[in-house]
């Protein structure tokens, strides 16, 4: 019975240690990769739309915007 109590001890500890330590960071470098930075908000701007009416990007928080921007250069 001793023997069985150390084992569950042993295999207890090794299971609380792997939950206790902390994971170091990756080497971002190294793999070649970036870490995610978050990005800045946009600029407030207006623009027109269709029927020139003025939109703001502020008034369209929270929603999706896809900006498409075209010239014939």
């Amino acid at each position: 019975m001793s023997v069985r109590l150390a084992a569950a001890f042993v295999v207890a500890a090794l299971v609380a240690g792997v939950f206790v330590t902390e994971a170091a960071a990756p080497d971002f470098p190294a793999l070649g990769i970036q870490p995610y930075e978050p990005r800045k908000p946009a600029p407030a701007f207006a623009l027109p739309d269709l029927d020139g009416r003025t939109v703001t990007l502020e008034s369209l928080r929270g929603k999706v915007v896809f900006l498409f921007f075209w010239t014939t250069w």
